[in-house]
């Protein structure tokens, strides 16, 4: 989650009583054939790319300072229903008229709740194509990373705030209130950083610690996927700037960030978001150490059937799969990246 943990015993009380919107009725509409298109969107947030911090939400209003932030990307690996439904991610609900367009285009403006149904699509694809450029899903004997289609509900709990849940079934719940959680590509990104770990073991969540884990790792699979995709930022370590505008007044505005000096084990303190904050600077130190393709084929590698123990643990499971594959001389940065954090 965004801002509570997921897959806790906390989690199932939460699904249990937030009511979700039953689901909306869609008429039968025309097969279009478009596999390919583009479509609007954030790339990543309007605070990254204006360079301008006093944007605010208001109110969900469109304004030209923000629609004026929206860039064309291509949206690939569509089925042709005209839909928002392909290879790697589905819109399977929203508040309002579900994206579907006859022309392989998407473009709406940020008002529109269908602007979220475009981002969603977009930055899921974008990271399930960054992993396959990995060699995931691509070369003999590497498994996808999470590469089944991901379930995609948009503002459909009524609260401020998101979560990934495999139960009862397997998809992203994202909220409103504030900037609508789907407007923020880091918000989607970090969901899907406990897809990723929901698929990797059946057991990955097995203590509070790697909750926490999950969490310092879907901040840090936001970052390093946006710049994939976008490239450099002014401030890679900021996340969530965009959602955060709703919950801050510093400047620059950070839901949480990738350098804060927290250290294991003294600054463990059973809080999921902080502690993930020693996880991701750590993983943020293995990318500076040794660069992001051989940090995330790593870090990916590492986690693939992780019982859920400890940060060591799993720290050690990620410095081995970089010294079998890279060499000791990366090994040893790369445990050099945990150990300034404590870790090992």
């Amino acid at each position: 989650m965004r801002r509570r943990s997921s897959r806790l015993a906390a989690l199932a009380t939460i699904i249990a009583l937030v009511p979700l919107a039953a689901p909306i009725a869609v008429s039968a509409k025309p097969a279009t054939g478009c596999t390919s298109g583009t479509g609007l969107v954030f790339n990543p947030s309007p605070l990254v790319t204006s360079g301008n911090q006093d944007l605010t939400d208001q109110n969900d209003a469109d304004y030209p300072a923000l629609n004026d932030e929206r860039v064309s990307r291509p949206l690939v690996a569509l089925d042709g229903s005209g839909y928002l439904r392909g290879t790697w991610a589905i819109v399977v609900s929203a508040t309002g008229d579900p994206a579907y367009e006859t022309d392989c285009t998407w473009n709406y403006s940020r008002h529109d709740d269908r602007f979220e149904q475009s981002m969603a699509y977009y930055w899921v694809t974008k990271s399930q194509l960054y992993t396959r450029s990995l060699g995931f899903g691509v070369k003999s004997g590497w498994p996808a990373i999470n590469g089944d289609q991901q379930r995609v509900r948009i503002n459909q709990w009524g609260a401020d705030n998101s979560y990934a849940t495999d139960h009862p079934k397997d998809e992203m719940r994202f909220g409103k209130g504030g900037v609508d959680d789907a407007e923020d590509a880091e918000v989607i990104l970090h969901e899907l950083g406990h897809q990723i770990h929901f698929s990797a073991s059946p057991t990955f969540f097995a203590t509070v610690e790697a909750g926490g884990i999950s969490e310092g790792f879907g901040d840090y699979w936001a970052a390093t996927v946006v710049e994939s995709a976008a490239g450099p930022t002014d401030d890679p370590e900021c996340i969530m700037d965009w959602d955060a505008t709703s919950y801050t007044s510093t400047v620059p505005h950070c839901l949480r960030r990738l350098d804060r000096d927290l250290m294991y084990p003294a600054d463990i303190t059973g809080a999921v978001h902080r502690d993930g904050q020693i996880w991701s600077h750590a993983l943020w130190n293995l990318r500076t150490a040794i660069g992001a393709n051989h940090a995330d084929t790593a870090i990916l590698w590492g986690q693939i059937g992780w019982t859920g123990t400890t940060m060591p643990a799993l720290a050690q499971r990620i410095v081995d799969q970089v010294t079998t594959r890279y060499g000791s001389r990366e090994g040893a940065k790369a445990r050099g990246a945990f150990a300034e954090r404590g870790i090992l």
